[in-house]
């Protein structure tokens, strides 16, 4: 596998968005981070980040539920068409310092934050870490912030991390969702990206309930009922004691590799609407 196959397929996704998206280019003490930019230069801002080995381009299906907003999608530094250089993506506080460099660069002094998975662990780190910059936080079956992986996820999940190829990373696919159909070109996208070159995550760490203290801003948590990342009971009873201010809203036939992209009827509008509303 090429970049070039990565970069014609990530760019196959972009046709899907209803609207091309600004292309930007963001410098950070990390490196470049793409960022997919649209709607209204003056909307009220919205932030969403991916889940991990995935890129911005997934958030086709959600754009058009966020009219009104100035929505930025990035690549999370060290995935997708975000480069890294410079110093070091070693730390939690790495990533948080890359967003509020990034946010400063944007001209984004607050902003609606919503994330998915792994992508759902950085928004609400970001939220402990400068809730004055968040104005509400949305969180999609997210990973690592309430409970762990089950054993069997992380177990099918181990040989596409070890030894990525797309056809392990279809085949994990497959798995998970049960075989539902997914956005062809969104799928070519995340099949190929597990092979690119100098692709990182910081390893995510479950915060403890007092950490959160501070997130008070309101937060919604959507759930994938059908999902095999995690037990959706014991996500939502952790959520609760955690964040009693959540509206948790479980999505009975999602998956978690579903989600964002290929959400049930009605999800891309409760989100927009959350992010996008009158003020709380």
């Amino acid at each position: 596998m090429t970049t070039t196959a990565f970069t014609t397929a990530y760019d196959a996704v972009l046709r899907q968005w209803p609207a091309a998206p600004e292309e930007l280019d963001v410098p950070t003490r990390y490196g470049s981070t793409r960022v997919l930019a649209t709607g209204p230069a003056g909307g009220p801002p919205v932030v969403l980040l991916h889940g991990g080995g995935s890129t911005a381009t997934v958030w086709y299906s959600t754009v058009a539920s966020l009219g009104g907003c100035r929505v930025y999608a990035p690549d999370i530094i060290g995935s997708g068409r975000s480069t890294l250089s410079g110093q070091p993506l070693r730390t939690r506080a790495d990533l948080m310092a890359w967003l509020d460099e990034l946010l400063d660069a944007l001209g984004v002094p607050a902003a609606g934050l919503a994330g998915h998975s792994y992508g759902g662990w950085v928004a609400l780190s970001y939220a402990q870490h400068a809730p004055a910059r968040v104005s509400r936080l949305a969180l999609i079956d997210p990973s690592t912030c309430f409970t762990g992986f089950r054993p069997g996820y992380l177990l099918h999940a181990l040989p596409m991390m070890l030894r990525p190829s797309p056809e392990r990373v279809r085949g994990f696919l497959t798995w998970e969702t049960g075989g539902r159909e997914l956005g062809a070109a969104w799928a070519e996208v995340y099949a190929l990206g597990h092979q690119v070159p100098d692709q990182k995550i910081v390893m995510p760490k479950q915060p403890k309930p007092a950490d959160l203290a501070a997130v008070t801003m309101p937060v919604l948590i959507f759930l994938a009922g059908q999902t095999r990342s995690h037990d959706i009971t014991k996500l939502a009873a952790a959520a609760r004691r955690a964040l009693p201010q959540a509206s948790i809203e479980t999505l009975p036939d999602a998956t978690h590799h579903t989600l964002p992209q290929d959400g049930p009827a009605g999800f891309h509008a409760a989100l927009g609407s959350f992010l996008c509303g009158p003020p709380a």
